[in-house]
């Protein structure tokens, strides 16, 4: 039967070497064709047909079966015999080496026949492959073998087979429907080993017939739904063994993938009778009962979840994933799995990981599907809560880490939901975290996709507004610097991405807010950071906007607009003033107009004007901005329509009496601060209109103390200009109207708010002197003391 090298001739099934023949032709002892007798390296021969016959019987010893085997092994490794076999004879084996695999009840002969089996698809071509995925499937799909050790042998040979890299392996492989059925029903077995190897030859069965041309797929496996379902459930629900839980994990998550869990669950109903269907239907909606398949699905992941192995457990959370991604899960279906704690079990896994990846990225994952607003899961959510601040810390340190957004959201959902859910040293650390990132971000040291930074500000907004956040003393300190990376970092990309500049600004709105609302003990750091937010204003957002509004859309315009005038509007402080001039020193009046010319809409007309009132109030004090706030929804955008609206006659029209005193207030503050709305020429003449047409008013003394000097000051101011550049064109009447008002009318120069230049003019006015003298003496009382001890020199 077997040739063997001339040093073995003691082997009882050898036959001797015939010295006569001819090299190239022998012979074996049984008389066998020569063609069948093919040399080894060693100088030996093997007879194809004699291994056959003794690997065939079921009654060889096995001590012989094993090794001819070894031999045959040995020489498929050699090119000379490897090469022959295959040229000559390479289906020969098949038929014995299955007849073997399904007669002997030996493991380590089991193992010898599967690994020659495999050396041989690896090194012949497809058919050889495909003949033997064509016979295992047939011997599977006959059931002819009963459920045996020799069963499990060949389960795992086709699985192997399955795994070869073959075109169209399914093809191959005649009756399906009989394989998938026999596999099924072999499910049931008790033996872990056969429904390990059942579920990993469904898996290959399925990934592979979904490639297929002939579509082994949804159309074999729908048709054992739910059993198909129910019982790959249950034999990941008995097993303890890690193996079986891997393929039991890995046909599920397929299952999942094609949409088969929906239709499982469909045909398990459509299975029962109309009464047993609608009584499942409506306890199912009564919440009494739930469904046997998400019942069971919830019971069989919790095994693999406490494994002890990663993989096992990455591979049930991806299986989890997909099973909530797919369509598949109904709401009813994801509360079961909230209400079997399987979101407990999430997070204890998360808790045990050690922070290492990537059972953090699948834990998050997995955890970001539940739905916040189901106030089942958002309790353990609050319970998680804990567990999620070293992740954060851990992920926050690996640049772009796929569970930063993740982990971000879950926290955000926490501190958003949950005010009382973070102690002091909760917020103090993740408020270290979160700086820490925004600092490696600024420095470029990590990147940070955008809807990572917008959970970044959205963490720290719902962390300032904590009570608990009032104990943290070092929170104004991290914000200061937070800030700073936060804004210079987006000041770099808003045109790119305006989302992040604009949450980054609510960010620094809702820190100055906390600034004046935290307690009295953190009174000097309190006051640091609103002074280093008025400082990131005025050196680094307004050059920024000032430069680049062009380039920005409207949403960022106002954006910026709202965060000056949210800290204009707080409570009146250094800081606010500070602002506020740093503004008006930057030509804010023009620069707002200029703005309105660019984005004409309501909105941003009614923002422009309420931060210019809030300006006025913040420097003059006193409700001085109330005037354009009580017709803002009625002055024009254009600083020209506001000139022709002061030009005209009032007749006692209360609405546009408010209007001219707004256009009033505006003119006069910003001429006040140089920051004409218009040249002085068009000023003066349309305040030379407002008077000649109003002369009535001007000269009964009927105009108020404000307007007055709104008036006078506008008035001096333009004709000082005007003198100062030799452009002496005026009206006489409106000048005689004013000088006449001023002679006749109670007026107080000291108390009003008036540009030297005016004065200077003023005072240069022969035709008033008698008047201006008063309000010199009415300056000097005041100025005094004690104004019964002024001394007036009457001869100087």
């Amino acid at each position: 039967m077997m040739f063997e090298d001339p040093q073995e001739p003691d082997i009882s099934f050898a036959a001797d070497h015939y010295p006569d023949q001819e090299p190239d032709v022998i012979q074996c002892s049984q008389g066998h064709r020569t063609t069948l007798s093919l040399r080894t390296q060693q100088g030996g021969s093997i007879c194809l047909l004699c291994l056959s016959n003794l690997i065939s019987n079921p009654r060889a010893p096995t001590l012989h079966v094993s090794y001819v085997l070894s031999q045959l092994s040995d020489a498929l490794s050699q090119p000379l015999f490897l090469t022959s076999l295959l040229s000559f004879h390479p289906h020969f084996l098949i038929s014995p080496l299955l007849h073997a695999l399904s007669s002997f009840d030996d493991d380590p002969i089991a193992q010898q026949l599967i690994d020659i089996i495999s050396a041989l698809c690896v090194s012949a071509n497809d058919s050889v492959t495909a003949d033997f995925i064509g016979q295992v499937a047939e011997k599977l799909s006959s059931g002819a073998l009963a459920w045996s050790r020799r069963q499990l042998y060949m389960l795992h040979c086709l699985g192997i087979l399955l795994n070869c890299q073959i075109n169209d392996p399914c093809m191959h492989i005649r009756d399906k429907e009989a394989l998938v059925s026999n596999l099924v029903a072999g499910l049931q077995l008790p033996s872990d080993e056969i429904r390990g190897e059942i579920l990993f030859v469904l898996y290959k069965l399925s990934i592979q017939g979904y490639a297929s041309r002939d579509g082994l797929g949804a159309n074999v496996l729908q048709a054992f739904c739910p059993s198909l379902l129910r019982l790959s459930m249950e034999a990941l629900l008995k097993t303890q063994r890690d193996d079986v839980r891997l393929n039991g994990v890995a046909f599920l998550m397929l299952l999942a993938q094609i949409g088969l869990f929906g239709n499982g669950h469909g045909n398990e109903i459509n299975s029962l009778s109309s009464y047993e269907a609608d009584h499942l239907m409506q306890t199912i909606e009564d919440g009494l009962d739930e469904s046997p398949l998400s019942v069971l699905f919830a019971e069989a992941i919790k095994g693999p979840l406490l494994s002890s192995d990663s993989q096992v457990q990455i591979s049930t959370l991806d299986l989890i994933f997909h099973y909530l991604t797919n369509g598949d899960a109904f709401p009813k279906q994801i509360q079961i799995l909230i209400e079997e704690n399987i979101v407990d079990y999430v997070f204890e896994i998360l808790r045990l990981s050690e922070c290492k990846d990537p059972l953090v990225y699948s834990c998050v994952r997995v955890l970001n599907l539940f739905p916040c607003t189901e106030q089942s899961f958002r309790q353990r959510l609050i319970i998680g809560f804990q567990t999620l601040i070293p992740v954060l810390r851990y992920v926050a340190e690996v640049p772009f880490h796929p569970a930063q957004t993740f982990t971000l959201m879950l926290i955000q959902n926490c501190v958003s939901d949950c005010p009382g859910i973070a102690s002091t040293s909760n917020i103090e650390e993740l408020a270290l975290i979160l700086a820490r990132m925004l600092e490696r971000h600024r420095d470029g040291e990590i990147g940070m996709i955008p809807e990572t930074f917008l959970l970044v500000c959205s963490i720290f907004v719902a962390l300032l507004k904590f009570p608990s956040s009032q104990g943290a003393s070092n929170l104004p300190a991290l914000l200061q610097e937070s800030l700073k990376h936060a804004v210079l970092a987006c000041l770099t990309i808003s045109e790119k991405d305006p989302g992040q500049l604009l949450h980054c600004l609510y960010l620094l709105k809702e820190a100055y807010s906390y600034s004046h609302e935290a307690c009295s003990a953190n009174t000097s750091t309190n006051l640091e950071l609103r002074t280093c937010i008025v400082d990131i204003c005025t050196s680094h957002i307004l050059p920024w906007f000032s430069m680049a509004v062009n380039e920005l859309d409207e949403e960022t315009v106002m954006g910026v607009f709202e965060t000056f005038h949210f800290i204009l509007i707080q409570h009146p402080d250094i800081q606010a003033t500070e602002l506020a001039k740093v503004l008006l020193s930057s030509s804010w009046f023009c620069f707002s107009f200029g703005c309105l010319g660019l984005f004409p809409a309501e909105k941003m007309r009614w923002r422009v004007y309420l931060m210019l009132s809030s300006l006025v109030e913040v420097l003059l004090g006193n409700q001085a901005g109330q005037p354009i706030r009580d017709v803002i929804f009625s002055l024009p955008s254009d600083p020209i329509d506001l000139l022709f609206l002061l030009g005209q006659k009032n007749s006692h029209d209360l609405d546009l009496s408010s209007c001219q005193d707004a256009v009033l207030l505006l003119l006069h503050f910003s001429c006040l601060h140089d920051d004409w709305l218009a040249d002085e020429i068009s000023v003066l003449a349309s305040l030379e209109q407002y008077i000649l047409v109003n002369s009535g008013d001007f000269l009964s003394g009927s105009i108020d103390s404000l307007t007055m000097m709104q008036v006078l000051n506008l008035y001096g101011l333009c004709r000082g200009l005007a003198k100062a550049s030799n452009q002496v064109s005026h009206s006489l009447e409106a000048e005689r109207i004013l000088f006449h008002m001023l002679c006749r009318s109670e007026w107080d120069l000291p108390s009003a708010v008036i540009h030297p230049v005016a004065v200077r003019w003023l005072f240069q006015q022969e035709k008033i002197s008698k008047p201006l003298s008063c309000q010199l003496l009415k300056f000097c009382r005041r100025d005094c003391s004690d104004g019964n001890k002024i001394l007036i020199d009457r001869d100087n």
